[in-house]
């Protein structure tokens, strides 16, 4: 469950910490790396495993994602940190797919299927028998009932007319999360992630209680750039607010960025600012004059690339406008042309977009809020303890962005302030399974006239694979930061804007 600090959080929570040391202050990379398991199980005694060998394997595969790289093969002798070279310079990409499953992490969680517990009371009525229409349902000797996995349909008739709740349904966690059926069983059992559907929101990482499936970084490749001569500038997402400690403020975030050596930080919401005109002008002059049935957002890459599957044969219903990431990194490229640009975010996602060739040029390196606790923690760096820096805000309507309904909001309010002889309709959805009802219902013409907003998570952003405190906590931080925020809209439309 999100939220809840577990074990899973905290060995990957060190594993980053643990590269970003190496990345700061190792004189001898490989040797550190392969010693990072050792550091996570140090003695004889395994502490979640049967063995410490295969905690110290787990945790070498954990490292090699940390490091942007592929998993080792399972059937060939291969060194842990196989193919470091390759990652050990500052321009390294990942390598896809970006979402991955630890085999030797796995435990082959049963994919869909109804089970008696030990809570079946040997009733006389046998509900259970009685309900089932494939008869799968028998009485063993003894008097407890059991299921005949051949023959049941997983229908959970079973389930619902026990009296005792004693049958469970059993199914795998990620598969659960998932919401575009990404993952099904390898040959033995264990859960695999077909890239090709894939969109990268995450949720299946978040969601495994084993911690079998994680995402790769750039955490290791960043550092190494802001160790070096070239100016680097973070872009953050709104969703940071309340991410580092409830009272810290953006001021102290950016003082903290910047004793990392970024040389400037920019709000990720001024993109969001512009985003939110564009994205207000094409509904006002397409979709409420009738040239396009609805308009899907762009903000969110998951549902951006969901609702191009889906409707890949119009997918000029998906806003053309560049995503906040984008449209910030463009603004800081035009003033600081050489500057790398890092994204910080709550985002898995985000680093698919990035991956994309036209984005590369602009986006450099993509890290989410989790990683960055690492990266702060491995420097000694408390923002709550930083001195407030002083920065041009962007507006309530980019800050928004950060929550599930904001980005619709955003772009009501501003349908509103500069079309005001416009109706507006708007929905939004978020998760992927609502994303995907939402999608089915705008095909069959029945979200003809609508703005439609999409959120991969549910929460939005601030429900990201990424973050580091409770969904819910994070909405109530966006939502508070944008309504605390004493600049409401952004300015209107200039010439050239309304030319493009």
């Amino acid at each position: 469950m999100r939220g809840i600090p577990t074990a899973v959080n905290r060995i990957r929570r060190k594993i980053f910490a643990e590269i970003a040391r190496i990345a700061f202050e190792s004189e001898d990379v490989r040797g550190d790396l392969e010693a990072v398991p050792y550091s996570l199980t140090p003695s004889e005694r395994p502490q979640f495993r049967e063995s410490i060998y295969r905690e110290r394997a787990i945790a070498s595969e954990r490292v090699r994602l940390a490091m942007g790289l592929s998993l080792n093969p399972q059937n060939q002798p291969v060194n842990p940190t196989n193919g470091l070279e390759e990652s050990n310079i500052s321009e390294r990409y990942y390598e896809p797919p970006l979402m991955q499953v630890i085999p030797s992490a796995c435990d082959k969680c049963e994919e869909n299927s109804f089970v008696v517990s030990n809570h079946c009371r040997q009733c006389i009525a046998r509900y259970c028998v009685e309900s089932c229409p494939v008869d799968a349902v028998y009485v063993r000797d003894d008097g407890y009932a059991e299921i005949d996995q051949e023959k049941c349909i997983r229908c959970g008739k079973c389930k619902a007319a026990c009296p005792y709740d004693a049958i469970t349904h059993q199914i795998r966690p990620c598969a659960a999360a998932c919401g575009v059926n990404a993952i099904s069983s390898d040959e033995l059992g264990r859960a695999y992630i077909h890239p090709e559907k894939c969109v990268g929101c995450g949720q299946c990482m978040v969601t495994c209680p084993f911690g079998a499936i994680a995402d790769k970084s750039q955490l290791y490749q960043l550092i190494r750039a802001l160790k070096g001569e070239d100016e680097i500038i973070a872009e953050v997402a709104p969703a940071i607010v309340g991410q580092f400690g409830e009272n810290v403020t953006l001021g102290q975030l950016i003082t903290a960025l910047k004793k990392l050596g970024f040389s400037d930080v920019v709000e990720v919401a001024h993109g969001a600012d512009s985003a939110a005109k564009a994205e207000a002008r094409t509904y006002a002059t397409k979709v409420a004059t009738g040239k396009l049935p609805y308009l899907l957002t762009s903000c969110c890459p998951s549902w951006s690339m969901l609702a191009k599957r889906e409707i890949s044969d119009k997918v000029e219903l998906v806003s053309s406008e560049l995503t906040p990431m984008v449209a910030t990194a463009q603004k800081i490229k035009e003033k600081s042309p050489k500057a790398h640009v890092v994204f910080i975010g709550p985002c898995a996602a985000k680093k698919l977009e990035a991956l994309r060739k036209d984005v590369r040029s602009e986006v450099e390196f993509v890290i989410t809020f989790e990683e960055l606790a690492a990266i702060f923690e491995a420097r000694g760096i408390d923002p709550a303890t930083c001195t407030e820096e002083v920065w041009n805000g962007a507006t309530a309507a980019g800050r928004g962005y950060g929550a599930a309904g904001g980005v619709a909001d955003a772009i009501e309010r501003c349908v509103r302030e500069y079309y005001p002889d416009t109706e507006v309709k708007i929905e939004h959805a978020e998760g992927l399974f609502d994303c995907r009802k939402m999608l089915t219902l705008a095909k069959h013409g029945k979200k003809n006239g609508c703005l439609i907003e999409g959120m991969g998570c549910p929460g939005g952003c601030a429900g990201g694979a990424g973050v580091n405190i409770p969904v819910a906590k994070g909405v109530r931080a966006v939502q508070k930061f944008a309504a605390d925020t004493q600049k409401k809209l952004p300015d209107a439309q200039s010439e050239s804007e309304n030319k493009n």
